[in-house]
Formats: C-alpha cells, sequence, structure tokens
C-alpha cells in the first residue's frame, strides 16, 4: 500500500479537518516508519520511487502491508495528533481564569481549556489503550 493511500484514508477518517492535509499526514507516515517496524517487530521499507510501503520475505519478494498493519499506523497517527491537540491546549498562554460574565443580559461565557485538556487527555489515552490491543493482537497472530 502506497504512502499517499493510507495518509488520504486517515484524512478522511479524521473527518477531512482543516488544520492538516495529505501532504502533511505523509510525511509523518514516511517519517514514523521505524516506530511501526519496533511495535510490529517487522522491517517495513518505503520504495523510494512509487512510495510504497512493504516488507522483503524470505525469498526476497516484496509484500504489501496488510490491513492490521494499516490499522496500526492510523491508531499511531491518531495519538500523535491528540498529542499536538493536547501541546496546544495546556500551553501557558492558553489557560483562562474567566469562564462566565452576566452584566446587563449579555453573557460572555469562554472555554474552560483546562477541561478541554482533559477530554483530550482521556481521548489519547483510550487511542493508546487500543493502539497496544492491536500491537499485541498483531504479535499474538504472527
Amino acid at each position: 500500500m502506497k504512502v499517499v493511500d493510507i495518509a488520504d484514508e486517515i484524512y478522511r477518517e479524521m473527518g477531512s479537518p482543516s488544520d492538516t492535509s495529505v501532504p502533511t499526514i505523509s510525511f509523518w507516515i514516511r517519517s514514523n516508519i521505524g516506530a511501526l517496524n519496533n511495535h510490529t517487530n517487522m522491517e517495513f521499507t518505503i520504495d523510494g520511487t512509487t512510495l510504497e510501503i512493504s516488507y522483503l520475505d524470505d525469498d526476497d519478494v516484496a509484500i504489501s502491508l496488510d490491513l492490521e498493519e494499516v490499522s496500526i499506523l492510523k491508531k499511531m497517527y491518531l495519538i500523535y495528533d491528540y498529542d499536538n491537540k493536547l501541546r496546544t491546549v495546556t500551553g501557558a498562554s492558553s489557560w483562562d481564569s474567566v469562564l462566565e460574565i452576566d452584566d446587563a443580559g449579555t453573557k460572555i461565557k469562554k472555554v474552560n481549556k483546562s477541561e478541554i485538556g482533559k477530554t483530550l487527555a482521556g481521548a489519547k489515552k483510550e487511542e493508546q489503550l487500543q493502539l497496544n490491543n492491536l500491537i499485541n493482537s498483531y504479535k499474538l497472530r504472527e
């Protein structure tokens, strides 16, 4: 399977967010093939001309990624994305002390970014658990 195909799947599954793009995700995939290798105990490589991700079997025949390996890579990206969002939300300048102002019939309510951070951290933790389950299932299958 090609890097760009996986990146496109990730982008679409995330709902085509405006803060990222297929090329950005493709770059992340190319940069993190080593982490996929560590998780799966495989030796995936990316062909320089076709950008196809594969590994060589015992007969030196290139075998493309399975759906299980693609799902591990997708989950890895989701965790990376949650981590980026957490860093953005929990930056020192993002803490708001005023949550709600009510004056003369006008109401202003700011978003509590610490609560958003807690929600994102919980979602990231859940994604990490799912990634660990995918990796364990993959290793048991292999």
